[in-house]
């Protein structure tokens, strides 16, 4: 592991030594060099960050994967307090979710994503979302299985983070990828793509 990391040490400095020397060979007078050190040391910089930031990005786009989604019509009708809850399965846990077109992305109480096993650090690196509390650091994964009712979506993103308490939320990335959802008479009607 030392020696990895020494190996790309060396092949870091082996990238900005070289630009550098060949800037210093041509003899030009020291402010223009300077600048072009100085231009060359921050195109390292961003292309170091994208480079060392790739996983993150990749954990970005788990969240809006292919997933499919199968079944028949299924009904939920609105709870007393004026949402829509749903009795899910996430790979083989039970867990009662709160379906929220304002959403973007599913998210998962810690609690409910280690006891569906989900493997939160798929990506070294946390995303930020956007919450009606606020900024919230979160982890992304991706669930093998979802099931609401008849309907079933297969890898699925989702994010998870401690601040969500207990709560557990199906958001826009699975709606999306129905053919159609819509409330009549308090009762909300998912309906996935039929083929």
């Amino acid at each position: 592991m030392i020696g990895d990391r020494a190996a790309q040490f060396a092949l870091y400095a082996v990238m900005l030594i070289l630009p550098l020397s060949a800037l210093v060979a041509r003899r030009l007078p020291l402010k223009p060099v300077l600048k072009m050190a100085l231009a060359w040391v921050a195109i390292f910089v961003v292309a170091l960050l994208i480079a060392s930031q790739r996983d993150r990005l990749s954990g970005l786009k788990t969240l809006f994967a292919d997933q499919q989604v199968s079944g028949t019509e299924t009904r939920i009708r609105m709870a007393e307090d004026g949402h829509f809850w749903a009795d899910v399965d996430i790979d083989g846990v039970r867990r009662r979710m709160l379906i929220d077109s304002g959403a973007t992305t599913t998210a998962l109480s810690t609690a409910t994503a280690n006891a569906a096993g989900l493997d939160s650090d798929e990506s070294p690196f946390p995303v930020i979302i956007s919450t009606a509390n606020g900024d919230v650091s979160a982890r992304t994964a991706t669930a093998k299985r979802i099931t609401i009712g008849t309907i079933t979506a297969t890898d699925l993103g989702i994010v998870t983070a401690p601040s969500f308490g207990d709560t557990d939320v199906i958001g826009m990335n699975f709606l999306s990828k129905l053919g159609s959802w819509r409330v009549e008479n308090a009762t909300l009607i998912l309906t996935p793509i039929q083929e």
